[in-house]
């Protein structure tokens, strides 16, 4: 149940970023659910491959290409989704920073409604 619960907030979290970036759209509730669930894959799955890849890169730049590759995730998740639109990779960054501060946000009101 909570995870279901943390998949229907990140999917208002992308509705609520779709329409104040001017460069992201998002078709519906719907879609903003599939969003939400192939960014969860795209993390689980594909991100560790991307760290491990580009380890090097990572460490030089202190952590901070760890951006670029949220960002790329967006962008997958951008041509994986048809209804679901990212301008470039710089609205991607922007999107992918906001998405997660929104998610902290809403996760942290869902830790203290169960305390």
């Amino acid at each position: 149940m909570r995870l279901i619960l943390r998949i229907l907030l990140s999917a208002v979290a992308v509705i609520i970023l779709a329409n104040v970036l001017p460069n992201v759209s998002v078709d519906g509730f719907m879609t903003a659910v599939i969003v939400a669930i192939v960014l969860s894959l795209l993390n689980l799955l594909v991100k560790p491959i991307l760290v491990i890849l580009t380890l090097p890169v990572t460490v030089i730049t202190f952590g901070l290409f760890l951006l670029i590759i949220n960002a790329i995730i967006i962008l997958l998740a951008d041509k994986l989704i048809d209804g679901f639109a990212v301008g470039n990779i710089w609205w991607a960054l922007i999107f992918s920073l906001l998405l997660s501060f929104l998610q902290s946000i809403f996760f942290t009101l869902l830790k203290d409604d169960k305390s």
